[in-house]
């Protein structure tokens, strides 16, 4: 499955059910594709989606060839593969229900732990910060696509 923004709003929608069912958050139900999408547009910062890279890839080969000299279809290229290949080894070849980490999973947790904290739509929070912290790696590490 190629991943993209809809895939961040399922790990959002997934870590607001966790999160809810757990008694660590409480929140207007009226605002929770608000929520949702706030979530996921933060989980944007830590996770690169297949089209985030596909976007990138693009991008290395329009500057190293000139956007008049690219191929009709510039994903079907040897410099795009490369390209999209070197980016995925960038991250490790790490992913979580093919979301590549931009950064480590514990820094992924204490920033939508902040998040949580700060957001206007989030009406309380129960628990420490590292409680929190802790409780999202762990059920971030298990999120897949395929369940959720």
């Amino acid at each position: 499955m190629r991943t993209d923004f809809e895939t961040l709003r399922t790990l959002a929608n997934y870590t607001i059910n966790l999160l809810n069912e757990s008694s660590l958050i409480e929140f207007d139900i009226t605002n929770r594709e608000k929520l949702v999408d706030a979530m996921a547009t933060e989980f944007g910062v830590s996770f690169a989606t297949d089209e985030d890279i596909r976007d990138q890839a693009i991008e290395e080969v329009e500057e190293k060839m000139g956007v008049d000299n690219l191929p009709e279809d510039v994903t079907e290229s040897e410099m795009f593969n490369h390209a999209r290949k070197e980016i995925i080894k960038s991250f490790s070849g790490e992913n979580i229900g093919g979301l590549y980490l931009v950064e480590s999973l514990h820094q992924s947790s204490n920033r939508i732990t902040k998040f949580l904290m700060d957001c206007d739509l989030i009406e309380d929070v129960f628990g420490t910060d590292e409680e929190i912290s802790e409780f999202l790696v762990s059920k971030i590490r298990a999120f897949s696509t395929k369940k959720n």
